[in-house]
């Protein structure tokens, strides 16, 4: 012991080791943290496109001109940006594609959100999954040798062997209501060394040395307060798949649809954005190269100017003409070639921002030019068709709706975990015992499977399950904290409908603001260009104005000119902006979203289950064949405002952000139709600002359909009764008498009667 001590001693920290051998020093590092690059990372790769320089000034290129429609450049940026871009993102710190790629918007995050399969974020896929059978099989074999201190009890041997097996097998089922349903097949072998011998002393009294022992069994589980029901399962999913303080109750098939729609609404949303922000670039782009135009031209007179001044000058001078005005034309030339010059930047500038939300190269040898011309026609819109339109039409506020609707749903499916927890449990079994599984001898209990088959030895089980919490405060919470985030999500939605208004209002002002100026303008460059042509004749032919009242007039004449394009490119925007808070942006352009194709097998499986439910045999009277509605009939391009005969007038309402938009409006114009692909969903229990209580209360209908002005029942939250599960009105003789007379209908038609 002393020794070793000793040797572990001289093993300590500290002690001086040497190495046998020559070696460098490898694999060391001073250091934890350091910057690296992942092995299998994607390989930089810059495109063919982006190997040219860019454009300045400095360097002119000879680039093809590239005219270049507004229709053609929002059908680019829509193809090129599978990640969508914004304007507002560019040249900043906090652009979203290089800070935080995972919340830009793309073209995946429908699918995206389709397959999602964690807690908050669950698809529809992954929300159906919780209804498909699940099959579990187990088969574990064993041996096990014990040694006997007892030869009496032991028959004589000296140590007993035991071989084992165990196979399970179950199926589970969770059905659509609540309930699961489960069937099992066990079986338990166990042989042993130990003789079958019934003598006293003389070994066990087993009848066989080795048995089969197994049952095939049926569970089934109901349960009929919390959690019960079609309509919860629909909503929160099945109650025993739920974590408590975990899932909650948003993790059933409708909230998983809702969730999609949510993000279809905002990819729409980001799509509406790209194409505002390409008209926009567009017309700014075109802007440039009318200031750049005007800059020319304003250098090219100073010029011009410069050169005859200095002219005169150099031959002797002439009546209004003075030694300094050569110095000052010079710096008006210079003043103007620099303004050219920045003009020209300016214009690079903007082409290379097209280029971006296009997603095109920053130069690819052309330049890109716009071919549409502005509008110059006077625009006046209907206040009233615009305001329902952007009320209807606008998907913040449908977005916002399918919120209200999946808290709704989530306060029923809540209201339903307040009750305790009763669920009835049952199970029934065949079993069985065989000194083999397959045997084809008569003796009792030869056959494992012989015995299963005949069922003479079976069992059951009924009875109820009961839990509570007392005090149901958890449950309690959940409901209140539904009942608030409702409360909030309907104020949000009657604040987002003033704020849309209000954003309306201020776009029909900018319209008509630019529109104004715009005519002012276009006097202003007439003028303008009148008074440079006047005082050229004075100065250079009659001598009566000074050379310094032509630059100045120059300058008003340049000013004039950008001045006129910047307001009609003001006044364009303005529109874009008017369609833009309308919500009918993507329909002036053009623009229609919809998904991409499928797999073939797809469309086949889908056209096969299609046929199959229209020969199926309605179940009229036994169950409900179809689930209650999910959204409004027909998409959103389909929806319109009925128009209302104009109603006498009564006097105001006691709150002023509350209006009727159909009271008096009969000759206005009815909204147009915006192609969309979404569903508005249903929501009846929300009272909206332009509606007050004393007002009955009407829906939009599709087109094509009459319109109907009767309103609406009182608020369906405390009228309406408890959702139906299903129904079961017929008994078991009806649905036997209902298939005899189809059977008896079929053989009419199908075999000719004899005589």
């Amino acid at each position: 012991m002393a020794v070793v001590i000793a040797l572990g001693g001289c093993a300590g920290p500290g002690r001086d080791v040497t190495w046998l051998g020559d070696a460098t020093l490898e694999h060391y590092r001073n250091r934890e943290l350091s910057f690296s690059r992942p092995v299998d990372g994607p390989a930089v790769s810059p495109r063919k496109g982006w190997k040219r320089p860019p454009r300045t000034i400095t360097a002119p290129t000879e680039d093809v001109i590239r005219d270049l429609g507004l229709a053609e450049a929002l059908k680019l940026a829509l193809e090129n940006n599978p990640v969508i871009r914004s304007r507002n993102g560019f040249l900043s710190p906090g652009n979203a594609i290089l800070s935080s790629p995972d919340r830009v918007a793309s073209i995946w995050d429908p699918a995206i959100q389709e397959t999602g399969v964690l807690f908050g974020g669950r698809g529809v896929t992954a929300a159906l999954a919780a209804f498909d059978p699940e099959f579990t099989t187990t088969m574990i074999w064993g041996r096990n040798e014990t040694p006997q201190n007892n030869t009496f009890i032991s028959g004589g041997l000296s140590s007993t062997v035991g071989e084992t097996g165990n196979f399970t097998s179950t199926l589970r089922k969770q059905l659509g209501y609540g309930a699961s349903l489960s069937v099992g097949h066990d079986w338990s072998y166990f042989g042993s060394n130990i003789p079958a011998t019934t003598s006293v002393g003389g070994g066990s009294f087993n009848l066989h040395p080795s048995t089969y022992t197994g049952n095939v069994n049926v569970g089934y589980r109901q349960p009929l307060l919390a959690g019960s029901g079609t309509e919860f399962t629909r909503i929160a999913g099945p109650v025993t798949q739920q974590f408590r303080g975990l899932s909650g109750v948003s993790q059933g098939v409708l909230i998983a649809r809702i969730n999609n729609d949510l993000t279809l609404t905002q990819f729409e949303q980001s799509a509406i954005n790209l194409v505002k922000d390409v008209e926009d670039i567009y017309w700014e782009l075109y802007l440039a190269y009318r200031k750049w135009d005007a800059a020319v031209t304003a250098r090219n007179s100073a010029q011009k100017s410069w050169r005859d001044t200095k002219v005169i000058l150099d031959g002797g001078g002439k009546q209004g003409f003075t030694n300094s005005d050569e110095p000052l034309a010079r710096d008006r030339f210079f003043q103007t070639r620099a303004q050219a010059e920045a003009s020209l930047s300016e214009l690079y500038r903007a082409e290379t921002v097209l280029r971006r939300m296009l997603g095109l190269p920053a130069s690819d040898g052309t330049v890109l030019r716009p071919s549409d011309e502005l509008v110059t026609a006077r625009f006046e819109p209907n206040w009233e068709a615009n305001l329902v339109e952007a009320l209807t039409q606008r998907v913040e506020l449908r977005r916002q709706r399918w919120s209200i609707r999946s808290m709704q749903l989530q306060l029923r499916a809540a209201r339903s975990l307040v009750r305790p927890r009763l669920d009835m449990v049952g199970g029934y079994r065949i079993n069985a015992l065989g000194d083999d599984l397959f045997s084809n001898s008569r003796a009792p209990l030869s056959s494992g499977y012989r015995g299963l088959s005949h069922a003479d030895h079976t069992g059951w089980n009924l009875g109820v399950e009961f839990t509570v919490p007392l005090g149901m405060r958890s449950a309690n919470a959940q409901v209140k904290n539904l009942e608030l985030r409702l409360a909030k999500a309907r104020a949000v939605l009657d604040a987002q409908e003033m704020e849309i208004s209000h954003e309306l209002s201020d776009a029909v002002q900018q319209l008509a603001a630019h529109e104004a100026a715009s005519r002012s303008n276009f006097n202003r460059r007439a003028a303008a260009q009148e008074r440079v042509r006047q005082f050229e004749i004075e100065v250079f032919n009659a001598g009566t104005k000074t050379l310094d009242d032509l630059l100045r007039a120059q300058v008003s004449r340049a000013e004039a000119e950008v001045a006129y394009y910047t307001s009609l490119v003001a006044y364009n925007q303005a529109l874009t902006n008017l369609h833009f808070r309308t919500g009918r942006l993507l329909a002036v352009n053009n623009v229609q979203l919809a998904e991409s194709e499928w797999t073939p097998a797809a469309y086949r499986d889908a056209l096969r289950r299609a046929w199959e439910r229209s020969h199926g045999l309605e179940a009229e009277g036994l169950l409900e064949p179809r689930p209650s509605p999910f959204a409004e009939p027909g998409s959103v391009d389909q929806l319109e405002t009925p128009s209302r005969s104009p109603e006498p007038e009564s006097p105001a309402p006691e709150d002023s952000t509350r209006f009727d938009l159909s009271a008096g409006s009969g000759a206005s114009e009815q909204p147009k139709v915006v192609p969309a692909t979404h569903n508005e969903p249903i929501d009846g229990t929300r009272k909206t600002p332009q509606q007050p209580d004393a007002q009955p209360k009407t829906k939009p209908v599709a087109v094509g359909k009459p319109a109907t002005s009767e309103p609406d029942g009182p608020d369906p939250v405390s009228a309406s009764p408890e959702p139906r599960l299903f129904q079961v009105p017929a008994t078991v003789r009806d649905l036997a008498d209902r298939f005899r007379v189809t059977k008896r209908r079929l053989s009419e038609r199908l075999i000719p009667r004899l005589g």
